[in-house]
């Protein structure tokens, strides 16, 4: 076995230095190497196109661009059509288009061409990490990522990069999500950008010529899904000098830096290299604690690229009357297994060569169809054995074979032709074979070595080692690694030493011709990386030991204990922090857990990352978000996804998951962080309780916290200045204005519930309730307005699907006072009030309500505005509070209303009321029905401190509206 350098076999791919040999995730958009030569001349249309649907060709001149992986033709247009590069309007008849990604361009374009072809796009990825691909929705105005089309049909989206795909290209999707965290193998010193291609918000400019770079006609231009800078699409490689080219902005992003600094939020980003999560057993999904996506596999009853659906059994694919015919083409065992085909349309009379080389662009394949036949398949077709059963079709036409063919249009021909086909890869008798370095610090890409019947994996480390350097420290100390680079999941798989390579190449062709595009040979080091796995358990009974915890989950879940060992403890929320040294276990817990409860409360898992704390930058003050997607009109799905996409996903938790406990243990050791609650004010004061019980276990144990108000009072966001409810800001300007607040500090109080003294007769409505304690910051009503909250509450709890509009949610409250407007006055009669020692005389009133903030029901002023000698002026920080009374529903709607104030009754530190019976109770928007007794008001110790919105500053004059102060483009809906 002889080794061979290839031409650039020196160099990064795309010509990376080996100073610059940080990895990035991102495939390089102008990475150098030279076009293979594309399928033949065909008839046939591209992936994705169908009859009539797209240009037509004009010729069969191939092309050679510099362009990698293209296979450029010049089309004839028959409708308006835009180039990929520049995202003008192509003026003519005449365009360049490459048969396999369609890729439009002017011909003038054609040499400035760097994107990378669908085809060759995984090649290209130094390290690969997979997407998270949500569920089913509509993007307006979007293009698929792999076939360049537009989404008008239900497309997916990756939760965390927002690549957007076509269900049926997700196979095809390239493997470069932003790599988030470190896995153990690598150390990095410097972030690379990490550019997507197209899909930019409206206004997007250039970073460098200030120039629309954006375009809601083709896949164009690129952005940066870390620092967010956009640019045009001729990105060059990181390391590569910067080409004069004569068009006027085609220069501009080779003058950005290589490096990413994480831009406008550097100091709120938590950076990839401060994370590590050994994720070996567990999909992306997994490690950002996103739900599964419920969208069937590609190809599963759902149609096909070119708009023709998959034929079921029994269906007639072809038109007999027309002059072409659909076939379903397979491209291995595996997908005649599952049923995933692709389906091509070819005129009848086709040869079998060009019928061939249109099944091959129908799978990205863009390699010399030579090497290729088609196979029939035969009814019912069995995977496994239609490797030799099937009847090949190659080789001339089918005149010359035979028959008519697919062309023939008498019966006894067409019931002769299958419908079905499979790609099959001939016999190779050797193969020239790239290995890649596992490690990325070097200046080499991969080297190729020509493969024989008599290769093994041994022998090719053998070979390997002398062209890297490495020959000094022995076989023993590497190993060949495979890794198939899926699109939802990247597996690695270790080769034994005798592994014959040839072999395993033809049986990876067999079970799937996409999957040898996807799958890459690594020499690897054979350090053992000890697992070591944090996996969170929640929903465990509280108030328990360590040791009842351990025997509690190997009781239910079957724990190993020399695996398994309890590393942290929550007993007041009832959740423990597992440490699992072994892979398959961890993943066995994590799904077995996920089905059990325990004493009939099921049981929560997360896999959490740690953060590196010594590693953060000294300027760096991540920002911890919690969103809880069910609060006020249902905007939460929306904003984790932005979220994950601004910063990095391990900082973005979903309340419904687990709640606030997680994101806080993560963040245990960092020493200085900010918070972001995007919720109601029932999710703030959810957050806040779990703040003040993890305080003493805090690196930094008094956060600021901000507010997004997603709720439907949002009375604590309204006071902070964050708004009366979000309505679609962008989220990057929210996280801006978050950055430049401002901390203060705002009371919090204790409110200690003893139903032991319950009241006796037909008027104590429920049972008496052990003491328990919960925390409040706005205020806490007792009486009328909880008990409109507590409908309204038990209304969404009932259908929560009618409630995703805030303007309907206070339509409910409406409907459901006036439903109380008769109430008689009597809470003064139910109940006592102790204002520090002092007994206080209330009036005839229906509602107490004890006021933190100067806020209440949606933003009435309770408390007014007049001034009363009797009492201090309010202020959310003065350790005090204010009592008001409210005689019903009426006067609730004239205060809020504005034309008039509560009753002021009392003010004060300490407050002791007395229930005589049962009556509605709420605290801060979560209310419920409280059993007769004391409830006990006091301070919570040390004040909380918030980030309060800073005020707009004026603009000055000649500042454009599109451009940011930091000079960057202001992204949609951004108002500095």
């Amino acid at each position: 076995m002889a080794a061979a350098a290839e031409p650039g076999a020196r160099a990064w791919l795309g010509g990376g230095s080996p100073r610059q040999g940080s990895p990035t995730s991102s495939p390089e958009l102008v990475a150098g190497s030279r076009s293979p030569s594309g399928p033949g001349s065909g008839p046939g249309s591209g992936p994705g196109s169908g009859p009539g649907s797209g240009p037509e060709q004009a010729g069969a001149r191939p092309l050679s661009p510099a362009a990698p992986g293209h296979s450029f033709r010049k089309v004839t247009l028959t409708k308006p059509t835009f180039c990929h590069l520049c995202s003008d309007f192509i003026w003519g008849l005449a365009g360049i288009l490459c048969d396999v990604c369609n890729f439009m361009s002017h011909e003038k374009c054609l040499k400035h061409v760097k994107t990378p072809c669908a085809s060759v796009a995984p090649s290209l990825v130094r390290v690969p990490v997979a997407h998270c691909f949500g569920p089913r929705g509509l993007y307006k105005r979007r293009f698929c990522a792999v076939c360049r089309k537009g989404l008008e049909a239900p497309g997916v989206r990756c939760e965390v990069c927002e690549l957007h795909v076509h269900p049926d290209c997700v196979p095809f999707a390239c493997s470069d999500c932003r790599q988030c965290h470190q896995d153990g193998h690598r150390d990095h010193d410097t972030h690379l950008h990490h550019w997507r291609e197209g899909n930019l918000p409206s206004g997007a400019r250039c970073e460098v010529c200030r120039k629309t770079c954006c375009s809601s006609d083709v896949l164009a231009g690129v952005r940066c899904e870390w620092c967010g800078v956009q640019a045009l699409s001729c990105t060059r490689t990181p390391g590569s000098s910067p080409r004069p080219l004569p068009q006027a902005h085609s220069v501009c992003s080779a003058a950005l830096a290589p490096e990413c600094t994480f831009g406008r939020l550097r100091t709120m980003v938590l950076p990839p290299a401060c994370v590590r999560l050994l994720s070996r057993n567990f999909s992306k999904m997994h490690c950002f604690r996103i739900s599964e996506s419920t969208a069937p596999e590609p190809g599963e009853g759902e149609d096909s690229v070119d708009g023709s659906a998959p034929a079921g059994p029994g269906r007639e694919v072809m038109a007999l009357e027309s002059s072409k015919q659909t076939l379903k083409i397979f491209d291995g065992n595996d997908a005649v297994q599952r049923n995933h085909f692709r389906a091509i349309t070819v005129p009848r009379l086709a040869k079998s060569q060009e019928v061939l080389e249109v099944a091959l662009r129908a799978y990205y394949i863009t390699e010399d169809p030579q090497g290729f036949q088609l196979q029939a398949l035969p009814a019912p077709a069995l995977a496994g054995n239609t490797g030799a059963s099937g009847k090949a079709w190659s080789g001339g036409t089918t005149e010359e074979e035979g028959s008519r063919g697919p062309g023939a249009r008498d019966a006894p021909s067409i019931t002769r032709v299958p419908e079905a086909w499979i790609i099959r890869a001939l016999p190779r008798t050797q193969e020239v074979l790239k290995i890649y370095p596992a490690w990325l610090k070097v200046g080499v890409a991969y080297v190729s070595l020509r493969v024989t019947p008599q290769s093994t994996a041994r022998t090719v480390v053998l070979e390997v080692l002398p062209l890297l350097g490495r020959q000094a420290e022995g076989l023993k100390s590497f190993q060949l690694v495979e890794v198939l680079m899926g699109s939802r999941q990247v597996q690695r798989t270790v080769l034994a030493d005798e592994e014959p390579l040839l072999d395993r190449l033809r049986e990876i062709r067999q079970t799937s011709l996409r999957q040898m595009s996807q799958t890459r040979f690594y020499v690897a080091e054979s350090r053992v990386v000890a697992p070591r796995v944090s996996l969170f358990v929640g929903g465990l009974p509280p108030g328990r030991s360590p040791q009842e915890y351990s025997s509690l989950l190997d009781e239910a879940v079957a724990s190993k204990a020399g695996l398994v060992s309890v590393s942290h403890v929550y007993s007041a929320q009832g959740a423990v922090v597992l440490d699992v040294a072994c892979f398959a276990e961890a993943e066995r817990l994590y799904m077995l857990v996920r089905d059990t409860a325990v004493h009939g409360r099921p049981l929560t898992a997360l896999v959490l990352p740690d953060v590196l704390h010594l590693k953060l930058p000294p300027h760096c003050r991540p920002l911890l978000v919690f969103v809880n997607p069910r609060s006020g009109g249902l905007k939460g799905r929306e904003l984790l996804c932005s979220f994950r996409k601004l910063l990095n996903p391990h900082q973005v938790f979903e309340l419904t998951n687990g709640g606030p406990l997680p994101g806080f243990h993560v963040f245990s050791q960092v020493p200085c962080f900010r918070v972001l609650v995007c919720g109601g004010d029932g999710t703030v004061g959810w957050v806040l309780a779990a703040l003040e019980e993890m305080r003493h276990r805090l690196a930094c144990p008094e956060p600021a916290v901000a507010i997004l108000p997603l709720g439907t009072g949002n009375d604590l966001g309204r006071v902070l200045r964050w708004g009366a409810g979000y309505s679609g800001e962008d989220p990057f300007s929210v996280l801006v204005s978050v950055d430049e607040a401002d901390a203060v500090l705002v009371d919090r109080w204790t409110i200690l519930l003893d139903a032991h003294e319950a009241g006796s007769g037909e008027d104590s409505a429920a049972d008496a309730e052990p003491p328990k304690i919960v925390h409040m910051s706005n205020y806490c009503g007792i009486g009328i307005d909880a008990e409109l909250s507590l409908d309204f509450h038990q209304a969404r709890e009932e259908e929560p699907g009618k409630f995703t509009s805030r303007f309907h949610n206070k339509g409910v409250y409406v409907r459901a006072g006036l439903q109380k407007m008769n109430r008689s006055r009597g809470l003064h009669r139910a109940l006592r009030l102790q204002a520090g020692r002092q007994e206080v005389q209330l009036p005839s009133i229906e509602g107490l309500i004890f006021i933190n903030i100067p806020s209440w029901g949606s933003g009435a002023d309770l408390w007014g505005s007049e001034s009363d000698s009797r009492f201090e002026k309010p202020r959310m920080d003065d350790g005090l509070l204010e009592v008001v009374g409210v005689t019903g529903v009426v006067h609730m709607g004239q205060v809020q209303g504005g034309l008039r104030s509560g009753i002021r009754i009392a003010q004060g530190s300490y407050f002791r009321v007395t229930l005589l019976k049962a009556a509605p109770v709420q605290v801060d928007g979560e209310p419920w029905v409280q059993a007769p007794g004391h409830m006990i008001i006091s301070a919570a110790g040390p004040k909380v401190h918030m980030l309060r919105k800073a005020k707009q500053k004026p603009r000055k004059a000649g500042t454009p509206k599109d451009v940011r102060a930091d000079g960057a483009p202001a992204p949609e809906g951004d108002s500095k």
